[in-house]
């Protein structure tokens, strides 16, 4: 169904953190754009639709009044708005957002973090695009921060401060399906692996809070109302977003899960984990009879090594990319 493209290199290789890859299409221009996190500095591919060509360029990670800041970056994904795309990077010190080429830096929120070292590490991970003008950061206080972004410029306030988790945030998602009809429009997880489902606005409201199992969520995603989310324990559940009703359990892989991505158009549904597999799914929702069936389709063994990032390069799951521990190479795959 899939079968390997070329590799695209990158500067320096990823490191072992959630959800370390992310992708960018630029429809316009032939070009995806790919980051991927290496220590305290974001490696950003430009390639071309051929993959014959592509440039590089880094990101350190930044603080005020430090010329070279050596925060360990947590987190880089591209943040899709109806006027605008951002590039978002987390740290230890604060969030810093950029203009979708890396060009320029449009934003910086400082961390509060304490003058003296404490047992709780202090970091921002989790990072989601909802709605019009809303871009979600989740940090390790468990609360998620909502900035206000304009269409232009770089007057991004911060509107609201959501305070429901306990333990720190993981990841976040907003409703990729593009649908209007959505309730719920945003998923966030923790340590915990507890879920909360929001919607969005002028104020957010908390529709649903699923409870977890003292299994860390490293990996959520939301399609037509659907919560997926990838656990600790090599499981993906299936839940209705607003009821929190369980639709489906699958033992996906043998160890950790790193990744979850779904394809909006196709309902394609990728998982990667630390036991090297990257597994392609396909989901079914029948809303007449409330039901919700996951198919297995494919997967893709990447030898002796611990997969820390996969996405689909498209819409409809036509492609897709993988990256893994101290791997300086970014894999692509593409249906046969």
């Amino acid at each position: 169904m899939y079968h390997k493209e070329k590799s695209i290199p990158i500067k320096n290789s990823a490191s072992a953190l959630y959800n370390n890859l992310s992708v960018l299409r630029i429809a316009p221009r032939h070009l995806t754009y790919f980051t991927v996190v290496h220590a305290n500095v974001v490696n950003m591919v430009s390639a071309s639709w051929d993959g014959l060509n592509y440039s590089h360029r880094q990101l350190q990670s930044k603080e005020p009044n430090v010329a070279t800041s050596t925060s360990l970056i947590m987190q880089a994904a591209f943040c899709v708005l109806p006027s605008r795309d951002l590039l978002v990077v987390t740290s230890q010190k604060g969030i810093q957002m950029y203009e979708s080429d890396g060009s320029i830096m449009v934003y910086w929120h400082a961390l509060d973090t304490p003058e003296t070292p404490t047992a709780q590490a202090v970091f921002a991970r989790g990072i989601a695009a909802v709605w019009d003008n809303y871009i979600c950061v989740g940090i390790s206080s468990g609360a998620i921060l909502v900035f206000d972004v304009p269409s232009k410029g770089s007057n991004i306030t911060l509107s609201e401060v959501l305070e429901e988790h306990k333990e720190s945030i993981t990841d976040m998602a907003s409703e990729c399906s593009g649908s209007q009809e959505c309730i719920a429009d945003l998923v966030s997880a923790d340590d915990g692996g507890n879920l909360c489902v929001w919607k969005s606005g002028e104020e957010f409201q908390l529709l649903n809070k699923i409870p977890g199992f003292d299994m860390s969520c490293s990996s959520v995603k939301l399609w037509k109302g659907t919560v997926v989310a990838g656990y600790g324990t090599g499981q993906i559940r299936v839940y209705e977003a607003v009821t929190g009703i369980l639709h489906a359990e699958v033992n996906a892989h043998a160890r950790w899960i790193y990744s979850l991505d779904i394809a909006p158009f196709s309902g394609l549904l990728l998982s990667a984990a630390e036991d090297s597999l990257v597994r392609v799914w396909h989901l079914t929702v029948t809303p007449e009879t409330n039901s919700v069936e996951v198919a297995h389709l494919h997967n893709e063994c990447v030898t002796d090594t611990q997969i820390c990032g996969a996405k689909f390069c498209d819409g409809d799951g036509y492609a897709f990319a993988v990256t893994g521990y101290d791997l300086s190479e970014i894999i692509r795959y593409t249906q046969s």
